[in-house]
């Protein structure tokens, strides 16, 4: 009986699109999801005529697999994933491999690496970033755990992961236990701080400019031409120019309330523990928590009401302070996140490689941008570099940038732009 290279728990959109994206790639996958419905839906559909071998209970999943078995969660986090290994524990065999693919709090990773470990096997908590389709074109995977696991999955991960310009897998082994789901989590963080600078942004150019959809979306596609070159400016711009079937803007047609996952919040927490000014991610993760009480804010409007500002000056000239502003509180947000990374790093014993965190990022994940290229510059550089500020690149471009912020930051007050204003170096 033909045997798989891995097995695959969990056939949502990014379990499925995982399982593809290794398939294309030549590797043979064993599928197993607790609703077995979705099991014989996928290889009757999607998997057709694939090398995907379907699995109908967890026992028949690690049967079908080559040793050291390889088997991946891609499953809710939290008491899920402890449930699952506990069930999955009696059918391995010494030197097995589990990986839970999903966004664990890190804390959890260093619990589970132990408890495996202790049995007898091996754990991986790997980050994936790129959503659904990074994990069918290529995602950005930042793998941690039990060190002598990655050489088995070394192949499977470097071949499916995003590559950048030359070649180069956005993927390599972060570190020990936790190691992987730690940086993802500052991942997110970045993430969450980069999608506020960008609203900030777009609320600068809408309420104080007067701009339309249009003429922001002709704004940011400029941007993703320079320095801001990035996926999320990318897509900006795209949504700026989505019309609605009555031809209006759909942005305008957008609840501006938004919700949370966790991760933002983990990186902020998990800063006060380390001691570290994470000042702009926790910004964005408090900007979410206020959008998300939609009618406390639309009461409240009522009641309170705000300055009429009209804008004096050069349209043209406030355009190009508000993205040397959003440059700026970039670089002290990424500047934060390593920081609290080298203190992780110190506090848990990770010899974390901070170039190729920001090379893993380069590509398929969410944060993805010519920008994160200077920061593996910056590091492979100056391995011994405390503080992203102070490399030359980084330094020249925040002093050059100074007078902009400040006039982003200081001309609409009291709401919008308060990222500019607690990017704090």
């Amino acid at each position: 009986m033909e045997k798989a290279d891995i097995g695959l728990i969990g056939l949502a959109v990014m379990g499925e699109n995982l399982v593809m994206n290794m398939e294309s790639k030549g590797f043979t996958v064993a599928v197993y999801n607790r609703s077995t419905e979705r099991v014989t839906s996928f290889i009757e559909g999607r998997g057709k005529g694939k090398n995907i071998i379907d699995a109908m209970s967890i026992k028949e999943l690690v049967d079908k697999l080559e040793t050291p078995r390889k088997v991946m969660l891609m499953i809710k986090a939290g008491k899920p994933v402890d449930d699952l290994i506990d069930l999955l524990i009696p059918y391995l065999s010494k030197g097995d491999i589990i990986i839970d693919g999903g966004n664990s709090h890190f804390f959890d990773t260093i619990r589970r690496t132990k408890y495996v470990e202790e049995k007898g096997f091996f754990y991986i908590g790997t980050g994936v970033s790129g959503g659904e389709e990074g994990a069918l074109k290529g995602p950005s995977i930042m793998p941690g755990g039990s060190p002598a696991a990655w050489p088995h999955v070394k192949p499977i991960f470097q071949a499916i992961a995003a590559k950048v310009e030359d070649g180069t897998p956005c993927c390599s082994w972060v570190g020990e236990n936790g190691a992987g789901h730690f940086v993802k989590m500052v991942h997110n963080g970045i993430e969450y701080g980069d999608m506020q600078l960008i609203c900030e942004a777009y609320q600068l150019m809408k309420e104080l400019l007067g701009m339309t959809a249009e003429e922001m979306h002709e704004v940011f596609k400029e941007w993703n031409n320079g320095e801001l070159d990035s996926y999320l400016i990318e897509i900006t711009s795209e949504i700026l120019a989505y019309k609605d079937s009555d031809g209006s803007a759909i942005v305008d047609k957008i609840l501006d309330a938004s919700g949370q996952k966790g991760t933002g919040k983990w990186t902020s927490v998990t800063s006060f523990d380390e001691d570290i000014p994470l000042t702009l991610i926790s910004e964005a993760v408090y900007a979410r928590c206020l959008s998300s009480i939609k009618d406390e804010r639309v009461a409240a409007s009522k009641i309170l009401s705000r300055p009429e500002v009209k804008f004096q000056g050069d349209k043209e000239a406030f355009i190009e302070d508000i993205k040397n502003a959003l440059y700026a509180s970039k670089i002290v947000s990424y500047a934060q996140g390593y920081a609290l990374m080298a203190a992780a790093a110190k506090t848990n014993a990770w010899n974390l490689n901070f170039g190729e965190i920001a090379l893993m990022w380069r590509g398929g994940c969410i944060i993805r941008s010519a920008f994160l290229g200077k920061i593996k510059d910056a590091f492979y550089n100056n391995p011994e570099l405390t503080n992203l500020l102070l490399d030359p690149f980084f330094k020249e471009k925040v002093e050059a940038c100074q007078a902009s912020w400040r006039m982003a930051s200081g001309q609409f007050t009291p709401g919008p732009a308060r990222l500019f204003r607690g990017a704090h170096i």
